[in-house]
């Protein structure tokens, strides 16, 4: 029978993530994680594998606390109002991210996903997550008229989730607000129905 982890498992991978996103996959060691995460290197292999597994694992929980938490706020919202608020967090993140990490979602698929076929699954999965909160949004705003039907929902959907990629890698090297609008304010006024669209 396994031992119980003799630490608190939300605890560590809260570390993890925060180093992993400072510094990238491969640029953080195992003697990181450890002094991050105050536990010993064998505790970690013990309860993870590897530091593959460590990152995984903290990706994982990344997703589902960060993003995740994110969209489910933002689809309590109506249509229009859910995607303007989750560009406006996007953009005060990006803002205000002062060491420039930028996003952990974002910086491991330009890192990790062209060389890992399993974690590239992971990372497809979290992007598919957010272009079906934009679909359901756009489709939802096509119906009561806040949203254009001059493009498909599933086009716009995409267009929306390319402009968030290059909004976060953008915000990487030039995090200026002025920028940084100029890509999201252009995308979002492409949502605005169209004279003569009628419900």
């Amino acid at each position: 029978m396994a031992r119980p982890r003799e630490f608190d498992e939300a605890v560590i991978l809260d570390a993890t993530i925060e180093r992993f996103w400072t510094r990238g996959y491969e640029a953080t060691s195992v003697k990181d994680l450890v002094e991050s995460t105050g536990i010993t290197a064998p505790s970690l292999y013990n309860a993870y594998g590897d530091k593959r597994g460590v990152f995984l694992a903290a990706f994982d929980r990344y997703v589902e606390n960060r993003l995740l938490e994110r969209l489910r706020r933002c689809e309590a919202l109506p249509p229009r109002q859910a995607i303007g608020l989750f560009f406006d967090e996007i953009l005060s993140r990006s803002l205000s991210d002062v060491e420039c990490k930028g996003c952990m979602l974002v910086n491991s698929a330009l890192e990790l996903a062209p060389h890992d076929p399993e974690f590239r699954e992971r990372v497809a999965g979290a992007l598919a997550r957010i272009e079906t909160f934009f679909l359901q949004c756009i489709d939802a705003g096509q119906v009561d008229g806040t949203v254009t039907r001059s493009q498909p929902a599933e086009i716009l959907a995409r267009h929306l989730l390319g402009v968030l990629m290059g909004v976060r890698v953008l915000a990487r090297v030039r995090p200026e607000r002025t920028l940084l609008e100029g890509v999201i304010v252009p995308a979002l006024g492409l949502l605005a129905p169209l004279e003569g669209e009628s419900v």
